[in-house]
This record gives structure tokens, C-alpha cells and sequence, in this order.
């Protein structure tokens, strides 16, 4: 038998049914993305430090990191991104370099 003939002449769905419920997952349903909301370029347009909206992107400033492209209105406000220390909210309890001690 072909294999054509076979998936021509079944149902899938019997939506005329009273107690129809679609609760079979289709093939590619099976099992999750894992790139359901991971996005393979983010891009944005709005300065992260003035929160102004760029309108025209072209010869801005921008900088890429990983995935993500920002730009800048300006090179002043790029580099004022740039100087801004990284702070982190939380301090390892087991870090080596915390209050100088580690350093050589």
C-alpha cells in the first residue's frame, strides 16, 4: 500500500462529534520549544539614558552585547552608559575577591 492512499482516506478530527474535545497534541506539539521566547536578536531604540525614542537608527551609536543591539542618541550618552559601574544587588557569601583579600 502507498503511503499517500493511507493518510488520504483517515479522519483526524471528528468535529461533527457532540463529545469532541481537541485534546491530542499534533506531532510538532509534542514536546515544547525551548525557543519559545527566546528571541535570536533584540534590538532596541529608546536611549537607555535620556529615555528618548530614536526615529531614524541609521549612524547612531549602539552598542552590541550577546543578543542585544542598544543605541544611543548621542556618542556622550554611550559613553555615559559605558562609565556607569555594574552594581549588583547581592554579594557572594564564598567570594575570594570580596574586600580585597585575594588580590595579588
Amino acid at each position: 500500500m502507498n503511503a499517500a492512499t493511507d493518510v488520504e482516506g483517515t479522519i483526524v478530527h471528528n468535529f461533527d462529534a457532540l463529545n469532541y474535545v481537541a485534546t491530542d497534541p499534533l506531532p510538532r506539539d509534542a514536546e515544547q520549544s525551548h525557543r519559545l521566547h527566546e528571541p535570536e536578536q533584540m534590538l532596541t531604540d529608546i536611549d537607555p539614558i535620556t529615555g528618548h525614542d530614536i526615529d531614524d537608527l541609521s549612524g547612531k551609536p549602539y552598542i552590541v552585547d550577546g543578543n542585544v543591539v542598544m543605541y544611543f542618541e548621542s556618542e556622550e550618552t554611550r559613553q555615559a552608559y559605558r562609565d556607569m559601574p555594574i552594581d549588583h544587588p547581592f554579594h557572594l557569601v564564598d567570594n575570594p575577591y570580596e574586600d580585597g583579600e585575594a588580590e595579588g
